[in-house]
């Protein structure tokens, strides 16, 4: 296998890290459906999106904040002329490390941002194959009342009323969206 091969995650969903599916129980085929999906995600990253998530990931991290402190301690005993043989530069208030400190900050919210994006479209995604699998589950639900009912006929039973079970043969997902759309409250 070369590096390439070795990279790409496998677009076969029938094998993830070797393993195939139908040797594994449900659950675990599951975990390995989401795994592949995730590893495709990353690897469908822009070189943007993953070099934002690295930025992100060491700013939200402790070595962030200790490389800070030594650096800024550093900066106020320097310019404190608190260091034997060497001379301030940036004399309190510390004018060019304020200056510094700004534009960092404003090339990590940018990063952190970025991030964000790609998070946000991540949980879209995820929101709407969530969606789908939901309304497919429906949808077989719906088949299976219809089966019961026909099979409650057949052998003589009748556990629900036939109305009710009719109202639950005629949910429609779009009706349901827009009676939820006009319940909920609206953004100002």
């Amino acid at each position: 296998m070369n590096e390439r091969e070795r990279r790409v995650p496998s677009t076969d969903f029938a094998t993830t890290r070797g393993m195939r599916f139908q040797d594994a129980s449900p659950a675990k085929r599951n975990i390995q459906t989401i795994a592949h999906l995730d590893e495709a995600a990353l690897h469908e990253q822009s070189l943007s999106d993953r070099i934002s998530a690295a930025i992100s990931q060491f700013v939200g991290s402790l070595s962030f904040v200790a490389a800070h402190v030594i650096w800024f301690g550093v900066w106020a005993l320097w310019n404190l002329n608190l260091i034997p043989g060497l001379e301030p530069f940036d004399p309190y208030p510390f004018g060019l490390l304020t200056m510094l400190v700004s534009m960092e900050g404003v090339l990590v919210a940018t990063f952190v941002l970025i991030t964000q994006n790609w998070m946000n479209r991540m949980a879209e995604r995820r929101a709407h194959l969530d969606l789908q699998v939901n309304i497919l589950a429906e949808q077989e639900m719906t088949l299976v009342l219809r089966m019961l009912r026909t099979i409650s006929r057949k052998v003589g039973v009748e556990a629900e009323p036939e109305e009710k079970v009719e109202e639950y043969e005629r949910l429609n997902v779009h009706e349901l969206a827009t009676a939820l759309d006009e319940h909920l409250p609206k953004d100002k």
